[in-house]
């Protein structure tokens, strides 16, 4: 009975494995085509980043003549992007958008220094960053540290961050006590802790009803994304400060190891059709940080600026001991002398 038992189990384990090898095979049929899983976490088809990966759809298929084909998911396999992430990771997704927030959870900490608060200080500077020398080290961390699980495409942006809550900041004090929806750990946390306000983690699809309900008293992103899920409109979003503590990133990935089984010329494809999308979705981020502030003024939401000095000064030494903690003291360095 126990070699029975055994050569089961072994039966078993073949069988996974099988299965495992199949669903990593880049062209299963043997006709020289492939099918891209491509995925993002926002359900509006107004996202910048619906537009950035459609842009990647639209140039991988026409430059291959149909032999790439994209399937794009807006939301639809995972709305968290922890899901994104374990779904690359597993094969069954191939390229998605993901946070430094969220990159951190695979052990690859060094890319949460893009999280910092006031780590840039305009959208040139984080130009200067990303796509620069900073950014292909970065680059080159993301893919060894994955042990080439993630390969990096492109960075893409969110936009710029700001506060929204039940009452509008007129300086720093003002935060006192305040909950507020943001990452609870990390620098991000550390950072609005040290303001005097309280993190709290509710999920970014529960968050209307958490604005509406007084679940939270405020949240902070960039005028597309939380005007397109009408936070302005709740009582605890109305009023908007900008703060701007964040030009926010968004690495764009591919499983490493798969895209290294596509054939030169698809591979080749695959970096044009990202270098497009990168180009697409930053266009659409910039145009909609205009058109979503105007559309949130007309809809009733109040809008003012705040003295971000004090913010700063909070933000510097916290970069420093964070940047000390994740071994990244030279990166911070060179972002620094980058404005």
């Amino acid at each position: 009975m126990g070699k029975i038992k055994c050569a089961f189990i072994l039966l078993v384990l073949a069988s996974v494995a099988v299965m495992t090898s199949c669903s990593q095979q880049v062209d299963p049929d043997g006709d020289g085509k492939i099918k891209i899983i491509a995925a993002h976490n926002q359900t509006s088809p107004d996202s910048p980043y619906q537009a950035g990966m459609l842009k990647f759809k639209e140039v991988a298929e026409e430059e291959s003549n149909g032999s790439i084909e994209v399937e794009v998911h807006a939301g639809t396999i995972g709305t968290e992007e922890s899901e994104l992430v374990e779904k690359l990771q597993l094969g069954a997704a191939d390229v998605v958008l993901v946070s430094p927030g969220f990159m951190t959870q695979t052990g690859i900490r060094e890319v949460d220094l893009f999280s910092a608060p006031y780590l840039f200080d305009s959208y040139d500077h984080w130009l200067r960053v990303v796509d620069g020398k900073v950014g292909k080290e970065m680059g080159t961390v993301i893919n060894q540290k994955s042990d080439n699980s993630f390969k990096l495409l492109g960075y893409w942006t969110a936009g710029v961050r700001h506060f929204y809550g039940k009452k509008p900041l007129e300086s720093i004090d003002d935060l006192k006590g305040i909950s507020i929806r943001t990452q609870t750990s990390g620098v991000i946390g550390d950072f609005w802790e040290a303001t005097g306000a309280i993190p709290s983690s509710i999920s970014w699809g529960e968050l209307y009803q958490g604005l509406q309900q007084d679940v939270v008293d405020s949240s902070e992103n960039a005028y597309p994304f939380f005007v397109q899920q009408a936070h302005h409109t709740t009582p605890n979003g109305k009023y908007i400060t900008e703060t701007a503590h964040d030009f926010t990133t968004r690495f764009l990935l591919i499983n490493g190891k798969k895209f290294d089984k596509y054939s030169k010329k698809h591979q080749e494809i695959i970096l044009d059709a990202a270098e497009e999308s990168v180009k697409a979705e930053r266009e659409a981020t910039n145009k909609q940080e205009v058109e979503y502030k105007e559309k949130a003024i007309e809809e009733g939401a109040i809008v003012n600026e705040i003295d971000r000095q004090p913010f700063i000064d909070i933000a510097k030494p916290i970069q420093d001991d964070f940047a000390k903690e994740i071994g990244v003291e030279g990166m911070l360095e060179d972002i620094r002398e980058l404005k």
